[in-house]
């Protein structure tokens, strides 16, 4: 087949990144296919329709793509050791990220890029509120919801976007004006043959594309992301944060307030840390992520301060359910690794019984442990394959029960709670055994802590009647 006879653009993935390339090229003029290896949601396959994009579902017409395609866009689901991604590196066509795909869309758009094992989602939502309070003509897109590709159609001045490290592997020229990096734990490492360093590389992804006019802002109390700034070039302006030392520029915490300090030694109060309503490190990590952000673009204090004040906790992160009978259930479903359920039980004030478990992705326990020690009086697993989390914590807590129903696991640590106790999920692992996602999970752990309330308060009421 002839070059002149390859003008297509392969999208592979049918979800809300390959839709929305998909989208997006179909404004540009260009012929468009969509591939998926599975079934494509209905709601997706109702847009490709309505807009008149070819699709198929269920496997790949490899001679569609390999003989057609000018260029191939990747969803970030799909890992790079994919037989096919191999085959489509081996035959020299172009392939590109979403992310890559939207930025070329776009000429004069401000992007800010935010990534992190832990915190992207809350420090996203802080920095788009904060710009939007001060007038900046901003949008929010990535990871957090509605693909980047999907929204640069309605050109916006500003972008925040949420990327994941899957985003970043497939990213080699995608550019951030500024570039934010939470924090770095062991995530995703089965997607990373058990490698740290390969998940560092591809986190620093979101840094090393930068040039000297952008600003790179990081945790400085991260021993990854440090160790990370030794081994990786960067370009850019390196404005650091910290909660545990007072640094001699980046943000920092004082006598209980926030300070930010440039690089001529002048020193400015932002923000009392009491005022905060969001409590706990993890959460003042992500405001003085977003501090930083407002004040590299010059953000007036007042338009910093009032969306900080209004926070509220995302649904499926440490998200208060009910309380039953003195017992409370949280919500922590989005905590998909070790070091998002370390700070989840750090905040917890009362003994917990731990929901847990799921899809392993190379978890190290040890982080938490002294925490499960002090704090967890039961875990009950809640996954198909519970053998390493079994196997670590049989000899730590005495009751260690495991199920894979959501239901069943809601009622087993009721039985085992008394008044004044947490019931907490916090799961450390992805959802993928059992549910869909991570917020599958967290709302059917809600529907079944409901339905447990309503069977309490009617058997109360028979109770008291009986009395009567």
């Amino acid at each position: 087949m002839t070059e002149e006879n390859k003008n297509l653009i392969v999208v592979l993935g049918g979800g809300e990144s390959g839709v929305g390339a998909a989208l997006l090229a179909k404004k540009m003029g260009l012929k468009i296919f969509v591939s998926d290896s599975g079934i494509i949601p209905n709601k997706y396959k109702k847009i490709l329709s309505r807009n008149r994009i070819p699709f198929e579902e269920k496997g790949h017409t490899e001679s569609i793509i390999f003989q057609k395609a000018i260029k191939v866009v990747k969803s970030p689901g799909i890992s790079r050791q994919n037989p096919l991604i191999k085959k489509i590196n081996f035959l020299d066509i172009p392939m590109i990220s979403e992310l890559e795909f939207g930025k070329s869309y776009l000429k004069n758009s401000y992007i800010i890029s935010i990534t992190g094992s832990n915190g992207k989602t809350t420090t996203s939502s802080i920095v788009y509120k904060i710009l939007q309070k001060e007038g900046f003509h901003v949008e929010i897109a990535g990871n957090i919801g509605r693909s980047f590709s999907r929204e640069v159609i309605k050109k916006k001045d500003v972008y925040v976007l949420e990327v994941s490290s899957f985003q970043l592997d497939d990213s080699f020229n995608f550019r951030s004006n500024i570039a934010v990096l939470l924090n770095i734990t062991r995530d995703h490492l089965d997607r990373y043959h058990n490698d740290i360093e390969s998940y560092i590389s591809s986190k620093f992804r979101i840094a090393t594309q930068q040039n000297k006019e952008d600003i790179f802002i990081y945790n400085h109390d991260d021993p990854f992301i440090r160790k990370g700034l030794k081994k990786y070039p960067i370009l850019s302006n390196c404005i650091p944060f910290s909660i545990q030392e007072e640094l001699s520029v980046g943000a920092y915490i004082k006598e209980n307030k926030i300070f930010f300090r440039n690089k001529f030694n002048q020193e400015r109060c932002l923000l009392h840390v009491d005022k905060i309503p969001l409590k706990g490190d993890h959460n003042l990590y992500n405001i003085l992520a977003s501090l930083l952000v407002s004040v590299a673009l010059n953000v007036q204090n007042k338009s910093i301060v009032h969306p900080i004040l209004e926070l509220k906790s995302i649904e499926h992160r440490m998200e208060k359910v009910l309380n039953i009978n003195g017992v409370q259930f949280i919500n922590d479903s989005k905590a998909t690794n070790v070091n998002a359920v370390f700070y989840a039980l750090k905040s917890m004030e009362s003994p917990t019984i731990w929901i847990a478990g799921g899809k392993d992705k190379g978890n190290d326990y040890r982080e938490i442990l002294p925490l499960v020690k002090e704090k967890v009086k039961a875990i009950i697993f809640l996954g198909k394959n519970n053998k390493n989390f079994i196997s670590f914590f049989q000899n730590i807590i005495d009751i260690i029960l495991e199920t894979n129903c959501i239901r069943k696991a809601v009622r087993m640590a009721y039985i085992l709670s008394i008044h004044g106790d947490n019931i907490l999920l916090s799961p450390a692992c992805s959802s993928l055994d059992l549910f869909q996602d991570y917020k599958e999970r967290g709302l059917r752990f809600k529907q079944e802590v409901k339905k447990l309330f309503y069977e309490y308060e009617k058997n109360r009421y028979f109770e008291i009647s009986k009395r009567r």
